[in-house]
């Protein structure tokens, strides 16, 4: 009968190397002292410094080999793989310090949904309340430019043993988004799982803290990206912007149907109706409805929900936007005045839901 010891054992690991810097796995310091041997059974972990690894499968296959080649085909291996880091928080509890997430959405692109959502944090944290803004259109992200945070470097720190970015501040509200680690002159070419597991990353891998209120600006449609978010994140209810026309109102009410779908099951908190008119500036009492009257204001009835606001035209929300000062920190102005009265009825619509229904769960992942 083969006799098994630990040099042996070691000898033949010492030939295993770790591929992202060619040093053995004793040198990068990944053997766990608990190897263990049991007739032609032998045990023991390598030691990552975090899961998932690129390199895990490779790395142990190769441990694998060296021990069935240098020692004998006969050995039983067991690895177990381990991480230097804390592990990541399980889906539906991975922010248990945010106490409401509210998901902005709309149907199509061009509304300004984005707007809103920065417009909506800002308000909420002049009112008093802990606001975190994560931007999860990874393919689009526009907040960096609406806070002008363009050129913000996010770094990160060790917390209870991981690693955790550190969201921007900018008035008073916490915020990250992609658009912070890529160049916002190039196109990000990347398929549906790598946006997921970047957007995964921002939302567990990040020190949010205690926040009332994590505003998520979600990209336009229904697509993986809000999948990803359902999956991982207790939706506390959605807020659905729109602009009056036709077109708009049919891609809205997919939004909605998104939501309400029974395996989703997200509150919706109310609608907006963006852009519902416009005023000029020589001629502040005339309403010019250029993109159609009260069509969400309509569509809120039919849908039995709350319409929330009604945000006018202003020539200064875009520029606002542009030279990264939400025009929210203006409440003295008709639309800052628009979008704090926003924020008060979405904390009504947030505080009633709570009040009559239970929490939200995450939306099942298949197996």
């Amino acid at each position: 009968m083969m006799t098994l010891y630990p040099k042996l054992i070691l000898d033949a690991l010492a030939t295993v190397r770790y591929p992202g810097n060619g040093l053995s796995l004793a040198e990068n310091g990944m053997l766990e002292d608990d190897l263990r041997i049991d007739g032609t059974k032998v045990s023991f972990s390598i030691v990552f410094e975090k899961i998932p690894d690129p390199f895990a499968k490779s790395v142990v296959k190769t441990a694998e080999a060296a021990i069935h080649t240098l020692v004998s085909p006969d050995v039983e291996v067991s690895i177990h793989t381990k991480s230097r880091q804390a592990q990541r928080p399980e889906p539906g509890k991975m922010l248990p310090e945010v106490k409401n997430v509210v998901a902005v959405s709309s149907g199509k692109g061009g509304v300004g949904k984005s707007t809103v959502a920065a417009n909506l944090a800002v308000a909420l944290a002049m009112q008093g309340k802990s606001v975190g803004l994560l931007d999860a259109d990874i393919f689009g992200p526009s907040v960096p430019k609406m806070f002008h945070l363009e050129d913000e470097r996010i770094f990160a720190w060790e917390k209870d043993g991981r690693q955790l970015l550190i969201p921007a501040m900018k008035y008073n509200v916490k915020t990250l988004s992609m658009g912070f680690f890529v160049n916002p002159q190039t196109a990000t070419l990347w398929r549906g799982g790598m946006a997921s597991n970047t957007l995964k990353q921002l939302i567990a891998d990040a020190d949010w803290g205690a926040l009332d209120y994590l505003v998520l600006d979600t990209p336009p449609g229904t697509s993986d990206i809000h999948l990803t978010l359902l999956q991982n994140l207790a939706v506390t209810g959605a807020v659905i912007v729109s602009t009056p026309q036709e077109v708009a109102l049919a891609d809205a009410r997919k939004g909605i149907d998104m939501y309400r779908n029974e395996k989703v099951n997200v509150p919706i908190l109310g609608l907006v109706e963006n852009m519902a008119w416009f005023t000029p500036a020589e001629l502040p009492e005339n309403r010019y409805y250029i993109f159609g009257r009260e069509g969400v204001k309509r569509l809120a009835e039919a849908m039995q929900t709350t319409l929330l606001a009604q945000i006018p035209v202003v020539q200064g929300i875009c520029e606002a936007g542009d030279e990264g000062e939400p025009v929210a920190l203006h409440p003295e102005t008709t639309v800052g005045q628009a979008f704090h009265n926003l924020a008060k009825a979405v904390v009504k619509a947030v505080e009633a839901r709570n009040a009559t229904m239970p929490p939200t769960e995450i939306v099942g992942v298949r197996k």
